[in-house]
């Protein structure tokens, strides 16, 4: 039986941090050697990992990525709300270690990735695009990872600037929907972990794709799976796609 992975978790405190620890408990080829929060000293435990996985605040994100640098341990990176001159800095690190860096670890959400593309292609410019992402109350940034990457995939097909194109709901007299534009709603209430809707609307018909997840167990053994995955890996940045092999 080959050795465990040996993970820290940083951001262990918080929900999908509690989660981590506990998925990891019951799998044997893993094994978490360090629990990391505010407070905490990265530095005097990371030498014990093989990775990390980062679920703590953007904020803590680009120090976390330097001292694996530096330290050679790969990273697994769940957290989001990060700015593009922090996002810039924190993959500049993927010239030393592996890095799997994605917005979701859902295997289910991963495949709505893929089928946003897909359908995207197939249905063409002739279909209205907008994204509706429901979360819980205290999630602090909006719109979601998960769904600024279905932004950046709907985006990417179009060929268009996502900057220019997107659209953050609507008020006012704001004159007709203009082709180009793709909409995204955020609502925030309650318990949700996570809703997410790509909506392709043309005259006559409308096309839903939707992932609704109910617990956030199925995030945990996603990151989980990506620490075993990216430690076999040379430097590079790979995503959860690349995990699954669906690239």
């Amino acid at each position: 039986m080959n050795a465990p992975t040996k993970i820290i978790i940083t951001g262990s405190k918080g929900r999908m941090g509690q989660m981590l620890v506990a998925c990891a408990a019951r799998q044997p080829e893993l094994q978490v050697v360090g629990q990391v929060d505010i407070g905490d000293d990265l530095s005097a435990v990371i030498d014990r990992c093989d990775a990390v996985i980062d679920f703590s605040f953007h904020d803590a994100t680009l120090p976390v990525a330097r001292l694996c640098a530096e330290r050679k341990k790969a990273l697994v990176i769940g957290t989001t709300g990060h700015q593009a001159g922090e996002k810039a800095q924190i993959a500049s690190c993927q010239a030393q270690i592996p890095m799997v860096w994605a917005s979701n670890y859902s295997t289910g959400v991963n495949t709505l990735f893929w089928l946003t593309r897909k359908a995207a292609e197939i249905l063409g410019p002739g279909f209205d695009l907008e994204v509706v992402e429901m979360h819980h109350r205290l999630k602090k940034d909006a719109p979601s990872g998960t769904a600024t990457t279905l932004l950046e995939i709907l985006a990417d097909v179009r060929q268009v600037q996502l900057k220019e194109a997107l659209r953050h709901g609507r008020e006012g007299i704001v004159g007709e929907r203009t082709s180009s534009e793709i909409g995204i709603h955020a609502i925030r209430g309650g318990d949700v972990v996570g809703d997410h809707t790509v909506i392709f609307a043309a005259n006559g018909e409308r096309v839903e794709l939707t992932h609704k997840a109910s617990s956030r167990e199925t995030f945990a053994n996603g990151a989980l799976r990506a620490a075993q995955w990216v430690v076999t890996q040379p430097p590079g940045l790979y995503d959860m796609q690349d995990v699954l092999g669906l690239k």
